[in-house]
């Protein structure tokens, strides 16, 4: 049976202090390391339902930021490993820089730059260097906090502007703070969806709609990254062992 590993990560900057970016230099040498240990890429959509290898290897980015073109998809390509992007469209669409509680204060910062996500024209490249776009719904919503319909309304338009702008079907969700339940869940799959990425540390079904993925954030330095990435750390982050949320 293959041993699956996702990633999550959000922004690629040199520079930038945000608990969601990584630099490229720590980006290439966590993934590095894990090529070098005989885990192989794949999407995520293929993780969860073919995955090619003993170990294999998602690497998925939320958000969609510019960064993950212009900066992670060089080190991505020159590991040969493809990428998940999980695109909230209607920032995609408009080209607005990303606001939501929790990054809207780095938009009064020297940083603000750091918020603009790629466009339709730049998913479309990635799709072409076979990375799979995925949705992170459309305006970015803590989803178990809205009614039916308002989830309904966003998981249906994120998958439509996709299959609109793309020209393919949007197969996969992750889910925005990593934020779902069985009600939300049920949501995905009936609007069409054959897989949700989660970020959960609690005890949950493990399923294809309520995939783990384990978040690699600024303060990941290396200890911190093997730590997270072992197989030990990652059974207890899905265990009631693991306080908290992981976000």
């Amino acid at each position: 049976m293959s041993e699956v590993l996702v990633l999550c990560y959000h922004a690629v900057s040199p520079t930038w202090p945000a608990t969601l970016a990584v630099t490229p230099e720590a980006l290439e040498r966590q993934l590095t390391s894990l090529v070098r240990r005989g885990w192989r890429g794949a999407t995520f959509y293929d993780a969860v339902f073919d995955p090619p290898s003993p170990r294999t290897l998602a690497v998925t980015f939320d958000d969609a930021f510019a960064s993950v073109q212009t900066l992670a998809l060089p080190i991505l390509e020159r590991l040969g490993l493809p990428g998940t992007v999980f695109a909230p469209t209607a920032f995609i669409s408009r080209r607005d820089r990303l606001s939501w509680p929790g990054i809207e204060h780095w938009q009064r910062s020297p940083h603000a730059a750091e918020l603009i996500p790629m466009g339709w024209p730049q998913l479309g490249e990635l799709t072409d260097r076979g990375w799979e776009i995925g949705s992170h719904t459309h305006t970015h919503p803590r989803l178990t906090r809205l009614e039916d319909d308002a989830a309904r309304h966003e998981l249906a338009q994120s998958r439509a502007e996709c299959l609109q702008h793309l020209g393919q079907a949007c197969r996969t969700i992750a889910y925005p703070y990593g934020d779902v339940d069985g009600r939300i869940a049920g949501i995905a799959e009936r609007a069409g969806y054959a897989a949700g990425a989660s970020l959960s540390r609690r005890l949950e079904p493990l399923g294809p709609y309520r995939w783990p993925r384990v978040g690699i954030h600024h303060m990941d330095v290396w200890w911190r990254f093997k730590l997270k990435a072992a197989r030990p750390s990652r059974r207890a982050r899905a265990s009631n062992l693991w306080p908290g949320p992981d976000r």
